[in-house]
């Protein structure tokens, strides 16, 4: 399901919200509706066919029916009010902040060599802290990293992250960042998102002992669930994945990068004819 922000037309976007869910559950308008807090039973199909239009309230319901959250939230509320507008005027003021929304969280696709970028954590890391350092030196900028790399491994780390456009120089040892979000294209993804996975994995075992507990967090959950069960589980992180997104890229600055581990994976062997599921059997928190 492509992103709002990726829309011009909001009824296109509700509909196929509407059909991406039906194809991976049990849904239906009815529940569509009663999702967004309407009273009528159709009334999202009526207002996708374009049978009826929605309101200031109507927009927030509608939004929290498909759980939108920060700038695609926003955006939708301009895709609405650009639909629906009555003048040029208000038309032209919705699809330009439309447009700055889109421009402040445009998602890059990487792909040919700029999919070297997950060949080594240093490259996203260094992309999320230069910014934060203005005018900092290599030196600088590889302590703050826990002396991980070498002042040589940051600079030429920076000369690539500059020269393959996920950085822009804007003076001596100050960047920003070209694109707010990145993702990488199916084709390369198998073999470096796996390493890139991994090399995470290792320094998420290290931080249980290397931070005190208000600088981390850690929550697992064992279940016994189903096919059924592990797809809307997978729904919901990638709906909580946006949000986190959203929070995040919603600013310019910090003081810190983080990495946040998606993690649910199988403990056990697939159990064929097994009738019954234990839920929620353990959770912990610390």
């Amino acid at each position: 399901m492509r992103s709002v922000i990726e829309y011009e037309d909001y009824r296109s976007f509700m509909n196929d919200y509407y059909q991406w869910k039906k194809r991976t559950s049990a849904f239906s308008w009815r529940d569509f509706t009663k999702k967004g807090g309407f009273t009528s039973p159709n009334y999202m199909k009526i207002v996708c066919e374009g049978k009826s239009g929605l309101s200031k309230n109507g927009i927030e319901h509608a939004a929290d029916a498909m759980d939108l959250v920060g700038a695609e939230r926003e955006y939708f509320r301009q895709l609405v009010k650009f639909g629906q507008a009555k003048s040029d005027a208000d038309k032209k003021a919705a699809y330009t902040e439309m447009k700055e929304i889109a421009s402040a969280h445009k998602v890059r696709v990487l792909e040919g060599e700029s999919v070297s970028f997950y060949e080594s954590w240093k490259y996203p890391v260094l992309r999320e802290l230069a910014p934060m350092m203005p005018g900092a030196k290599p030196l600088k900028v590889a302590k703050a990293c826990g002396g991980a790399f070498s002042a040589e491994e940051v600079r030429d780390a920076l000369a690539f992250l500059t020269r393959a456009k996920f950085l822009k120089k804007t003076a001596d040892d100050v960047y920003e960042q070209v694109d707010r979000s990145l993702q990488m294209s199916v084709a390369a993804m198998p073999v470096l998102v796996r390493e890139m996975h991994k090399e995470m994995a290792d320094f998420a075992r290290e931080a249980v002992e290397k931070y005190p507990i208000d600088e981390r967090n850690f929550t697992g959950i064992t279940m016994g669930i189903d096919d059924e069960d592990y797809a809307e589980i997978l729904k919901e992180l990638d709906a909580c994945r946006k949000r986190i997104i959203s929070i995040a890229t919603a600013k310019k600055g910090g003081n810190r990068v983080y990495r946040l581990n998606m993690q649910m994976f199988p403990l056990t062997e697939k159990i064929q004819n097994n009738e019954t599921s234990f839920k929620n059997k353990e959770h912990n928190h610390e």
